[in-house]
């Protein structure tokens, strides 16, 4: 079903690969929903949660998806941990082979820090986030979340809008929605998106009208302003002007169209809150839940799987 050791991105999945983990991820939506837990799954195992950037959202949810499972859960606080003090990440590495943990859940500021560490620990590793590279469950709780108010997600006319130059969330949604048969735009100025973004299969637009016209789903992003150097927008009021979402922009889309956002939101920024409220179209609310099931399945194929002895000490 999912033959890899570790979750690093999404790019390089085929398209049975994401279906399987959707499944399984719905799975867990309605285990969780009936209010029963399936505690032994992870008995005995260990995850620890490796967070070298601030987070809320992901670190509760793989959290919570851990001991949901049975796992003995460990969150390492690196604000107060060796690495503050110079340890470096091969040290970190080190430490952690020591531990003999069983899956890790890495969220760094450097893009390939998850990969690096899965060269050297025996355990599973799990991106949550690295740089400006990817956030695989991200993207994968945000295709759960559209596929089972759609039913699928081939043909539908995704528009992620924003900041998408700094946003890990829209390159692995990029990734997992064009392999999966989406039609996907990204909007925003100029200045916030990459200059190679049409290489990666979509379309490039800069206007908002035109980006939400007939949109199926539309993802707004944050604007990242701790990413960014000077002068790449003139001033969050004009930049909600043209990119911000609003009803009237919304209207662009089609009737029944569906509200993302992977938080934490800049409400009357990026989108105004009474598009982020709106119980017919927002399914920010749903994101969240759909974030623990999808986080459950990746830590129940992971820890199916058999580590390898090779890297059982650095």
């Amino acid at each position: 079903m999912f033959a890899h050791d570790h979750l690093l991105a999404i790019e390089g999945l085929y398209p049975p690969e994401i279906a399987a983990l959707l499944d399984l991820a719905e799975s867990y939506v309605l285990l969780n929903r009936s209010g029963k837990t399936q505690r032994d799954l992870l008995r005995g195992r260990t995850l620890i949660n490796l967070f070298f950037e601030d987070s809320t959202r992901t670190r509760t949810s793989f959290e919570l998806a851990g001991k949901r499972l049975g796992a003995d859960v460990i969150n390492m606080s690196v604000a107060t941990s060796s690495v503050k003090k110079g340890e470096t990440l091969l040290d970190t590495a080190t430490t952690l082979n020591a531990m003999r943990c069983d899956l890790l859940v890495v969220r760094h500021d450097q893009s390939g820090a998850p990969a690096l560490l899965a060269q050297k620990v025996s355990s599973a590793v799990i991106n949550a986030g690295d740089g400006t590279h990817e956030h695989p469950t991200q993207a994968l709780l945000d295709a759960l979340t559209i596929r089972r108010r759609r039913g699928s997600l081939e043909g539908l006319v995704v528009a992620i809008c924003g900041d998408v130059l700094h946003s890990r969330v829209a390159r692995s949604n990029i990734h997992l929605l064009t392999t999966m048969g989406s039609r996907v735009r990204v909007v925003g100025p100029p200045t916030l998106i990459p200059a190679a973004a049409a290489n990666l299969g979509v379309e490039v637009l800069h206007d908002m009208d035109q980006g939400l016209e007939g949109a199926d789903v539309v993802m707004m992003l944050r604007l990242q302003r701790e990413r960014m150097t000077r002068g790449l927008v003139p001033s969050e009021r004009e930049y909600f002007r043209f990119f911000g979402l609003d009803h009237p922009k919304l209207a662009r889309a089609k009737p029944d169209v569906m509200v993302m956002h992977p938080g934490p939101m800049n409400r009357g920024v990026e989108i105004d809150s009474a598009v982020a409220d709106d119980p017919v179209h927002s399914v920010i609310g749903t994101q969240v839940e759909m974030g623990v099931a999808v986080r459950m399945a990746v830590l129940d194929v992971l820890a199916r799987r058999e580590r390898r002895p090779e890297n059982r000490y650095v």
